[in-house]
């Protein structure tokens, strides 16, 4: 088969045999599925997931939020106005749409009030008719950061490198079934014997590593306090969403850090406390894993990541520090510096088969825009033997050592650009053999923060 022009979106693109293969059985294998999408990132976060999701939501009723808490961030630039979100659904920018924050979503109400706040004075009002809460949500409580904090800073050079904010703990808690949850501040006067089930376990860690206890009567005030800012919101989110499903609504549900923090699929233990992938969107929405479609993976055109843990393709050099640069490579919620490295297709094609992922948006090509040469990760050498993929053990992936395959670069700027036809020849050519090594389509491209700067190669929601 000869490499014939496909236009698809309006625009003429040269495409391989393998990559029309691969459109080909993505569409055959939806034709017949619900036209909800799942958006999951493919790397260590920060991939960009929060633009894709507002550009998607137009085409979307509800966006669910299904794992993870106010230690994802997403960054919103629209019409030149930026929005930083946390907690909060990336659609709810938009007029129209209903934000769903799901039950496996770790709540901290405070930080969630503190975010509708911020929004408000950008002159976006969060009300019951943009937000709805799942009520059996576990809540993150001032005592999860707390003990967060404490540990993360009694570990020493043992860090995990989290954000401080509680979610491990409340995870905990959730796990070991002494979580308290939204519902439970509908019922304040029974809330007694449920926070000393919690400070029992709570004051029992505090006294172990030096601290003083949580006194009781100090966290029900704060409840009592906080309680009827957030019941507002409160809602039975599977019953809500199974039946906008059965109306027909278009569904598309956010995750929030990427594959390769799951907690477990990901480079454990330097991982979130939650699972990632894309099948965490059934459990922590409610609806059945029969209704989720289309799963949409995003990947950033270079890697990066935050924190601790194992990085094969991290550039300590000049060219690191200019991607980051370029990328504006800072944490939306912690402000740390990101690492940065170079495409890891192996990497990225292990994800997209644990996650089931069915195309690829890559974002920030423009940051590659002006290197002499670029280059892409294709598998591994491991104590002298050539592996394709990450293995599970933390020691053997500190080992690992990358397998570079070296593009020409390219001179012009991608960035801004909305067609095929405006980007440079040699950045089509590293698309299209990007997508030959992660075996998975380039369905979306991005080319900058704004979110009409998106190329379409498909829409994930048509069925």
């Amino acid at each position: 088969m000869d490499d014939r022009p496909l236009g698809i979106a309006h625009d003429f693109v040269l495409v391989s045999p393998t990559a029309l293969a691969l459109y080909a059985g993505v569409v055959l294998r939806y034709e017949d599925a619900m036209a909800n999408v799942v958006v999951v990132g493919a790397q260590w976060g920060d991939e960009g997931k929060g633009k894709i999701v507002d550009w998607l939501s137009e085409r979307a009723d509800i966006v669910v939020r299904f794992q993870g808490g106010h230690n994802a961030g997403h960054t919103l630039v629209i019409g030149g106005v930026t929005y930083k979100l946390s907690l909060l659904p990336s659609g709810v920018v938009r007029e129209g749409k209903l934000g769903v924050i799901g039950n496996g979503v770790v709540v901290d109400p405070w930080a969630l009030m503190e975010e509708i706040g911020r929004l408000d004075k950008q002159g976006v009002t969060i009300t019951r008719d943009k937000l709805r809460i799942a009520e059996n949500a576990t809540l993150i409580l001032p005592l999860h950061r707390e003990l967060d904090q404490i540990r993360e800073s009694a570990a020493g050079t043992g860090k995990i490198g989290t954000t401080g904010r509680g979610i491990g703990p409340a995870y905990e808690d959730k796990v070991g079934r002494r979580a308290i949850r939204v519902q439970d501040l509908k019922n304040l006067g029974t809330l007694e014997p449920k926070v000393d089930r919690i400070l029992v376990h709570h004051n029992a860690l505090r006294r172990g590593l030096g601290q003083p206890e949580i006194v009781k009567a100090d966290l029900i005030r704060d409840l009592h306090e906080i309680a009827p800012k957030i019941l507002p919101f409160m809602d039975v989110a599977w019953d809500l969403l199974d039946k906008a499903r059965r109306a027909g609504k278009r569904i598309l549900f956010e995750g929030a850090q990427g594959i390769l923090l799951d907690i477990d699929h990901g480079t454990y233990p330097f991982v979130t406390s939650s699972n990632t992938v894309a099948g965490q969107a059934a459990i922590g929405s409610g609806m059945g894993p029969g209704h989720v479609g289309y799963v949409l993976g995003i990947a950033k055109a270079y890697t990066t990541r935050v924190g601790s843990g194992p990085f094969p393709t991290e550039l300590m050099d000049a060219v690191g520090d200019r991607i980051g640069e370029r990328g504006r490579e800072f944490g939306t919620v912690t402000g740390r510096k990101r690492r940065c490295g170079w495409f890891d297709a192996c990497l990225v094609r292990q994800a997209s088969k644990v996650a089931g992922i069915d195309g690829i948006a890559l974002t920030k090509l423009d940051v590659l825009d002006g290197l002499e040469e670029i280059k892409v990760c294709i598998g591994y050498m491991l104590d002298g033997e050539k592996i394709d993929r990450l293995p599970a053990g933390h020691n053997a992936q500190a080992r690992v050592e990358p397998i570079y395959e070296t593009f020409k670069g390219w001179q012009q700027s991608t960035a801004g650009a909305r067609s095929w036809a405006q980007l440079p020849a040699e950045a089509v050519k590293y698309v299209r053999h990007v997508e030959e090594l992660i075996e998975r389509p380039v369905t979306l491209l991005s080319t900058s923060p704004e979110r009409d700067d998106t190329i379409l190669m498909r829409d994930p929601f048509e069925d």
